[in-house]
């Protein structure tokens, strides 16, 4: 049998002092470089049969919020309605969150990013790639969500078809731009016009919510009896969208339209509990609806998502 050490104080005390030497070393070699602030770049969450995975295509930080939006609102509101969210008045960070929908017999992805870099890049980190979309669905025109249609001239989701609002679309081809010329254009063959209330696939239905852009959708998942709202633009910010509904938003086409849009969604989030994504809200983009006083709450998903149901 072994001998087990006897330890005194004095040999216990010895060991103490030679420690800080150990360590001290051992931090002079062991330095790591700064690596800078990150995140994931997808979240996937089941509902129902389907499989819904936040992409985050892109995220920038944008200087002066107060210009984007409550353009209607004093500087003293504005700083105040931020002072109780605890975020800065002088910068506001941007995402930029498309999605991917697997029904179990089509992968359907709403909206495409800024540019075809940041979608395909996403994708990957998500485990799919860009020619196994079947369906590309376009819940408005704006450059953030066409951006990333065409690659170096070719479409990047070469195996899919397209669907688009009718309103959205024909406002557009009448007015155009270079990013709709470039991108969407091109497609328009290929693209399956819809209207509020129709059905891009099995389980997704089309909700008009004009006002940001002339026809502007959102669209409500349902699978074996669970829902969530794919909201794009009708809230913009977390905070300033959500607490001041009636706030004007500097991209928001007719104001008035979006306004109402924006309280009409508000009240039906928090009216049936339905959780959404919002292409702006702070990524993974997933959360759900309170009303507060005059306005409403945003409060992120935890784990509800997560559980078996």
């Amino acid at each position: 049998m072994l001998a087990t050490p006897f330890l005194t104080r004095r040999t216990a005390l010895l060991g103490a002092a030679a420690l800080p030497l150990t360590i001290a070393a051992h931090k002079a070699t062991a330095a790591a470089p700064m690596l800078g602030s990150s995140t994931t770049r997808f979240n996937r969450i089941k509902l129902g049969a389907f499989e819904v995975t936040a992409l985050l295509a892109g995220t920038r930080t944008v200087p002066d919020p107060h210009k984007i939006f409550g353009l209607n609102a004093s500087d003293a509101d504005f700083a105040a309605a931020s002072a109780a969210a605890n975020i800065p008045t002088d910068k506001a960070q941007f995402f930029f969150t498309p999605t991917v929908v697997n029904t179990g017999t089509e992968l359907v992805l709403f909206d495409t990013g800024l540019n075809a870099a940041g979608i395909t890049d996403a994708l990957a980190a998500a485990g799919y790639s860009p020619d196994q979309i079947d369906v590309v669905v376009l819940t408005h025109m704006h450059g953030d969500h066409i951006g990333g249609l065409m690659n170096n001239g070719s479409p990047t989701f070469a195996n899919a078809r397209y669907v688009t609002g009718a309103t959205e679309f024909n406002a557009w081809d009448k007015t155009g731009n270079d990013g709709f010329n470039t991108n969407v254009r091109p497609l328009a063959e290929n693209m399956t016009m819809i209207d509020d209330g129709h059905s891009p696939t099995s389980g997704i239905t089309a909700i008009a919510a004009f006002g940001h852009t002339p026809g502007h959708m959102a669209y409500m998942l349902d699978s074996d009896g669970e829902q969530l709202l794919l909201g794009a633009d009708f809230a913009n910010h977390y905070v300033w969208s959500l607490a001041h509904p009636d706030w004007e938003v500097s991209f928001d086409q007719d104001k008035t339209t979006a306004a109402a849009t924006r309280r009409r969604l508000l009240s039906m989030l928090a009216a049936d509990k339905t959780p959404f994504i919002g292409y702006h809200m702070p990524f993974p983009a997933l959360g759900y609806v309170e009303t507060q006083g005059d306005g409403f709450q945003y409060t992120p998903s935890s784990y509800q998502l997560m559980l078996d149901r």
